[in-house]
């Protein structure tokens, strides 16, 4: 190698050294608050839910919700000034694959509390395995009624089926329809919601004429939307996820059918409306959540939320984030082993929440209640507050 050849190697090695300690020292300047207030052991919560799949966009949403929250717990001393993070294991809402993340978490003593499933079925599959443990599940997202009758570890701060779904109901009674075909995701989950709906339809004097479950991964509905059809009904009620909700609000439109659709709050996402394009646009739907709500906590939430993602935060964000402040205060009190999290979901009262205001459990049912409802309807692109006017009004 010639002087020049090495004095270069020497001058190019350099530059390379100045660059990697310019990084470091930048990444020293925009560590996080919440890193630089916390120290020693993290704490650490198991999460098992959908990052890839069909149902990948809800992990997504979980995930802005969480790190919002934990910039926030951590900025504030983490937990007794060590650091909050989380595991997130990949399910893609799979009950096999639930189960195998279940046994990974309670065999793994950093995992203080795991949260998740996204779907009732998921989480359910692998409650045994939480229970047998002593680890607790929160189910965050699981609207199953009998979620949290699997154990005393199952523990919930979601909307209980038992009280969206006759919401729906009296939401598609509101809109005039009187005649409803329901199309419902042939799970545990789905088959529940049908028949809370149908009862709940006819105390707001409505019928069900149609009643059709479709199977996870099915695509092609149009042999069930021509049985629908046939039944002449006035409103179609989609109990679904903004994916396979998304599919069938297209291919409702591709077979005739021009009646108002109402969908559970499940498909309260931006995806929905990706998937669906023109079909989505009028579709019905409602929320525990939405962004124009005046109540303090509410907007304090959306301020931060745009201020870090520059976008509208949705009813998963705020319940995720929800989730981790609410688990936050509860070690933070109690303690941070497993039994003690257990012992202080019962009894913490009042935390901040941005779905319930404040959010104390009933110890029996392991649920909070009290949660706002709002009415919404996609419009221009977007989900907007429902105006009051029935459809072709």
């Amino acid at each position: 190698m010639s002087e020049r050849e090495d004095s270069g190697l020497v001058r190019h090695l350099g530059k390379i050294l100045a660059a990697a300690a310019a990084w470091a020292f930048l990444g020293a300047m925009v560590l996080p608050a919440a890193q630089a207030q916390t120290s020693g052991e993290p704490v650490l919560i198991g999460v098992s839910g959908p990052l890839t799949g069909q149902n990948a966009q809800y992990g997504a949403q979980w995930k802005k919700g969480f790190d919002l929250a934990l910039e926030e717990v951590n900025g504030k001393g983490g937990i007794k000034g060590r650091p909050l993070q989380y595991v997130f294991e990949d399910s893609q809402a799979d009950p096999r694959q639930s189960v195998a993340i279940a046994q990974k978490f309670v065999s793994d003593p950093k995992i203080v509390v795991e949260v998740g499933d996204f779907s009732s079925t998921a989480s359910m599959a692998a409650s045994p395995i939480y229970q047998r443990a002593g680890l607790v599940q929160f189910g965050f997202t699981n609207s199953h009624p009998n979620f949290t009758k699997g154990g005393d570890y199952m523990w919930s701060n979601s909307i209980s089926q038992a009280d969206e779904t006759p919401r729906l109901a009296k939401y598609a009674a509101d809109l005039g329809l009187k005649r409803l075909a329901v199309l419902y995701l042939n799970t545990d989950w789905g088959r529940t919601s049908d028949k809370i709906f149908i009862d709940s339809a006819k105390g707001f004097g409505a019928d069900v004429v149609a009643s059709e479950g479709y199977q996870p991964d099915e695509k092609d509905f149009r042999s069930t939307l021509v049985r629908v059809r046939d039944a002449k009904p006035d409103g179609i009620v989609l109990i679904s996820y903004y994916a396979d909700g998304a599919l069938i609000a297209r291919q409702v439109r591709s077979v005739g059918l021009t009646q108002p659709i109402v969908a559970i709050g499940s498909v309260y996402s931006p995806k929905f409306i990706e998937l669906g394009g023109e079909a989505a646009a009028g579709v019905y739907t409602e929320s525990n959540f939405f962004p124009s709500d005046p109540r303090p906590e509410v907007q304090s939430f959306v301020t931060k939320f745009r201020a870090r993602y520059n976008e509208e935060p949705d009813d998963f964000n705020a319940v995720a984030y929800d989730t981790i402040i609410l688990l936050a205060a509860v070690m933070n009190q109690y303690g941070t082993d497993r039994k003690a999290i257990h012992d202080g979901l019962g009894l913490i009262k009042d935390v901040p929440s941005v779905i319930y205001g404040k959010a104390t459990f009933n110890p029996e049912t392991r649920r909070v209640a009290g949660a706002g409802a709002v009415y919404l309807v996609v419009k221009n692109g977007q989900f907007e507050l429902w105006d009051g006017k029935k459809p072709g009004s």
